[in-house]
């Protein structure tokens, strides 16, 4: 039986960096997704793990606070989502991004930002933005990158995207 929980990191961490290492490998390190993690602490109380067991990490959804053009709009960055290969195919990803929006939406986050693709997490409600809406610092294939209203309107969310 799968259980969906907020990460603990003193439990988790050292299981879910192992898992993000087997899913990515070392190259997702130079993803500009990575340039707005860099320098920023992910919201354990949003984030998501799946454990089997009690403990073994099979699953996660990692969360990370944004601060989106001159305005400075808070929004929450969703991913990276990883699922261990024996644990893939049951939407299981979706279920811990579903679970994840939800802790964000109940701890009064106003939107939220993912870089994915838009048929499998458009099933979650998110929809791609306009092109050029949002800009990285680094490159970013538009057509991948998506908003959602958590407890408010990702709608207003426009500028450039950096770590909180």
């Amino acid at each position: 039986m799968i259980d969906i929980v907020p990460e603990t990191p003193a439990l988790h961490a050292v299981a879910i960096e192992d898992l993000f290492d087997r899913t990515f490998g070392p190259g997702h390190f130079a993803k500009t997704a990575e340039r707005l993690r860099e320098y920023s602490a992910s919201v354990p109380e949003v984030n998501r793990v799946a454990v089997v067991d009690g403990d073994t990490v099979v699953g996660v959804c990692r969360v990370w606070p944004l601060k989106v053009g001159k305005r400075g709009d808070r929004a929450l960055f969703y991913g990276p989502v990883a699922v261990s290969p024996a644990w893939r195919g049951g939407e299981l990803g979706l279920k811990l991004t579903e679970a994840a929006l939800e802790a964000g939406k109940a701890a009064g986050w106003p939107a939220a930002v993912l870089i994915g693709a838009p048929a499998y997490f458009g099933r979650i409600g998110f929809t791609v933005t306009p092109r050029g809406r949002l800009t990285f610092p680094g490159p970013q294939d538009q057509s991948r990158v998506m908003v959602r209203d958590l407890a408010g309107d990702a709608s207003v969310l426009e500028g450039l995207v950096t770590g909180a």
